[in-house]
C-alpha cells in the first residue's frame, strides 16, 4: 500500500472510505432505479402503441397510463403505496383518482402533513386533498409528492407516495433505496407526463387521420372540379382565339383581297371574339377575387333609375336584333341604393344577357320594387324556362343549361359571379321558372349595407361620393397636348392613333428619362402614365411629379395592368387623379381625357 503514502496531508484524514461492500450495495441501489425506470418507460411505451392501434379495452388511455405509473412504482418500492392526485380546477382542490393494489388496506397507508400541526393523509380512491396539504408535502424533506406538468408548465396533478423511511439500523442497501427514492419519482413523474403529453398527440393525430379521410374525399371531388374547370376554360378560351387568330391570318394572307363589307365582317368577328375572351378573363378573375375575399367595392349612392335604364341601353342592340321588346317598370319608391354602380351594373346585365339568350319571342323585362329595407331587381322573360334539375345546379361555376342553340354562347360563370356579387353587398339571388313559361331572377339588395363610414366615403352633397385619394382642384385646360408614357409599343401605338383620330396631339415616350426631357418642352392637358417602365415605376414618377411645384396641377391618369384588389387605392394614393386599367376601354379612355381637357 506504499502508492498512497505520497497522497497529500488533507487526504489522508479521510478515513470512511467505503468498503468494497458498501461500493457493491450502491451499484446495486443504482442498478435498482435504473431497472425501475426502464420497466416504468416500457409499460409507458406498451401503452402508447396500444392506444395508437386502439386496442386498450375497458379504460380510457390516460387511466392506463396513470394507473400503469402507480403499479410499476408500487412494485419498485416494495408494497409502498403509490397514488396519483388530479387537480380539480373547479373545486381548488386535487383529488386521489389512482392508487396501486398492493395491499387492499388503504386505511394503512398515509403521508405525514407536518407543519405547526402534524396531519395524515389518507391516500384512498377520490379522497380530496387541500393544495395547501400538497404544496406542504413537495416542499418538506423528504417530499412525498410531486408535480405532474403538461407542455405549457401548468399542473395536472401530483405523484403521491405513502412509505416510512428506513431507521438507523435498517440494512444499507434498503437505506441507499431510500435515498434514491427522490429521484425515482422526479423521473417518474416527467415519464407521466411526458407519456401524457405523447398520448394527446396521438390522439391528435388520429383525429386528423379521420378528418383526413372526409378531406381526401373532398379533394377527389376538388379534383374533379378542377379538371372541369381547366377543360371548359380551355374550351372557353380557344373558341374565341381560333376566331381572332384565323379571321387575323386571312386578312393577312398573302394574295387574299375581301371585299370591304367582307372585311368589315371579318373585322367585326374579331373584335366580338375579343371581346367574349375578354369578358371570359374579367368573370375568372371577379369569380377568383371573389373568393380571395380580394374584390374592389366601390360603395356609392346609386341613381337606381338612372342605372336602370343604362342598362337596357346596353341591351337595347342584341333585344332588337331577336325581334325581343324591352319593359322596364320601376316603383317610385325607388330612387337610390348603397351599392357599387360597376358591380350592380354587371349582376343586371349577366341577367338581362341571360334571358336574351335563352328567349326566342316575346318580351324581357326589368322591374325595381321595394320591399322593406329591400330592394328586388326582378329581370323576367318569356323565354324556354329552367327545369327543377338544372336549376340546382343554376350557380355552378360554368354550368351551363343544354340548350344547342346557345351551348357555346357566354362563359357560363355569370350566375356564379352575380350570387357572389349580391352576397358582397349583403343580399342574395333567387329564381323561379317553369319549362316553357319563362323566368324570374331577382336580386335582393338592402337598401343601405352594413358598412362602417370609411367605406363609404366623403359624401359630396350631391348624392354622390368621392373616393379619390388625392384630390386636387383641377381646371380643364383648353390644350390639345398629351403625353402619353407607355412602353409597350403596340398599346402606345393605339392610344396615340385613337387619340390622334380625336384632335389631340400626343406625344409619346417610352421611358422616364424621355419624359423628364419632353417636360421641359411641353405643356400637356393630361399625362397618360404606365405603372411599369423599363427604367422607373410609374408611381414614382407620379410622386415625383407631384413634389414638383411646375407639375402639381397637371392631370395625371395612370393605366396599367394591376387590376386586383387594392391597387385602384395605390394608384390614386401616388398622386394620380384617374386610373384605367388593360386592355385599355377607348370610350371610357376617350371621356377621362375629356374630362381634363377642352377639345
Amino acid at each position: 500500500m506504499q502508492q498512497y503514502s505520497s497522497l497529500p496531508e488533507q487526504n489522508s484524514q479521510i478515513d470512511a472510505t467505503p468498503t468494497p461492500l458498501i461500493k457493491i450495495q450502491q451499484l446495486r441501489a443504482q442498478l435498482w432505479l435504473e431497472r425501475s425506470l426502464n420497466h416504468l418507460q416500457t409499460s409507458l411505451n406498451d401503452c402508447l402503441l396500444a392506444a395508437s392501434n386502439n386496442v386498450l379495452q375497458g379504460s380510457s388511455p390516460e387511466a392506463e397510463i396513470c394507473q400503469t405509473v402507480v403499479n410499476e412504482l408500487d412494485s419498485a418500492l416494495n408494497g409502498d403505496r403509490v397514488a396519483i392526485a388530479l387537480f380539480q380546477p373547479q373545486e381548488t382542490v386535487a383529488r386521489v383518482c389512482y392508487v396501486s393494489h398492493s395491499s387492499s388496506r388503504a386505511e394503512s397507508f398515509v403521508v405525514e402533513v407536518v407543519g405547526k400541526k402534524t396531519k395524515k393523509l389518507r391516500l384512498k380512491l377520490q379522497e380530496v386533498i387541500a393544495l395547501k396539504d400538497l404544496q406542504q408535502i413537495e416542499n418538506q424533506q423528504p417530499p412525498s409528492a410531486w408535480q405532474l406538468t403538461d407542455d405549457s408548465g401548468g399542473v395536472m396533478g401530483w405523484l403521491i407516495v405513502a412509505t416510512t423511511f428506513p431507521q438507523s439500523d435498517c440494512e444499507p442497501f434498503s437505506a441507499l433505496q431510500a435515498q434514491l427514492r427522490p429521484q425515482l419519482m422526479t423521473r417518474a413523474a416527467k415519464y407521466c407526463a411526458t407519456a401524457l403529453a405523447q398520448l394527446r398527440q396521438i390522439q391528435s393525430w388520429q383525429q386528423h387521420s379521420q378528418q383526413l379521410g372526409s378531406f381526401n374525399q373532398e379533394l377527389e371531388r376538388s379534383n374533379q372540379l378542377k379538371n372541369q374547370f381547366l377543360a371548359n376554360t380551355s374550351h372557353e378560351i380557344r373558341t374565341p382565339l381560333s376566331s381572332i387568330i384565323g379571321f387575323t391570318h386571312l386578312l393577312l394572307a398573302q394574295g387574299y383581297d375581301p371585299s370591304k363589307e367582307r372585311h368589315q365582317e371579318y373585322l367585326k368577328i374579331i373584335q366580338s371574339s375579343g371581346k367574349h375572351l375578354l369578358a371570359l378573363i374579367n368573370d375568372i378573375l371577379d369569380l377568383s377575387k371573389i373568393e380571395a375575399n380580394q374584390l374592389e367595392v366601390q360603395w356609392e349612392n346609386v341613381n337606381v333609375p338612372e342605372l336602370c335604364r343604362n342598362v337596357l341601353a346596353l341591351v337595347k342592340e342584341k333585344a332588337a336584333n331577336k325581334g325581343l321588346k324591352l319593359r322596364l317598370e320601376l316603383d317610385s319608391n325607388v330612387t337610390t341604393v348603397v351599392a357599387d354602380p360597376l358591380r350592380l351594373k354587371q349582376m343586371l346585365l349577366n341577367l338581362l344577357f341571360n334571358a336574351l339568350k335563352f328567349t326566342s319571342t316575346g318580351v324581357v323585362g326589368l322591374e325595381v320594387v321595394a320591399k322593406g329595407v329591400f330592394v328586388h331587381f326582378i329581370v323576367w322573360d318569356t323565354g324556354i324556362g329552367i327545369s327543377q334539375e338544372d336549376q340546382a345546379q343554376l350557380f355552378q361555376p360554368y354550368f351551363q343549361i343544354s340548350n344547342v342553340t346557345s351551348r357555346h354562347e357566354g362563359t357560363g360563370l355569370g350566375l356564379a359571379v352575380t350570387r357572389k356579387l349580391a352576397e358582397i353587398h349583403g343580399g342574395y339571388v333567387e329564381v323561379e321558372s317553369e319549362v316553357n313559361r319563362g323566368s324570374r331572377f331577382t336580386i335582393i339588395l338592402p337598401f343601405t349595407p352594413f358598412l362602417e363610414a370609411k367605406e363609404l366615403g366623403e359624401d359630396r352633397g350631391d348624392g354622390g361620393v368621392t373616393t379619390s385619394l388625392y384630390p386636387l382642384a383641377i381646371t380643364p385646360s383648353s390644350s390639345k397636348e398629351i403625353l402619353l408614357v407607355e412602353d409597350d409599343l403596340p398599346n402606345g401605338e393605339l392610344m396615340q392613333t385613337y387619340l390622334g383620330k380625336l384632335g389631340y396631339h400626343v406625344t409619346w415616350v417610352k421611358t422616364a428619362s424621355e419624359m423628364w426631357t419632353f417636360l421641359t418642352e411641353l405643356e400637356p392637358a393630361v399625362i397618360l402614365m404606365d405603372v411599369n417602365l423599363p427604367d422607373g415605376n410609374g408611381l414614382n414618377l407620379v410622386r415625383q411629379l407631384r413634389e414638383n411645384q411646375h407639375y402639381q396641377k397637371i392631370p395625371i391618369i395612370a393605366q396599367t395592368a394591376m387590376a386586383m384588389k387594392g391597387d385602384r387605392e395605390i394608384c390614386l394614393a401616388a398622386g394620380v387623379n384617374d386610373y384605367i386599367s388593360k386592355p385599355i376601354d377607348l370610350s371610357l379612355l376617350t371621356s377621362l381625357v375629356a374630362k381634363y381637357s377642352r377639345v
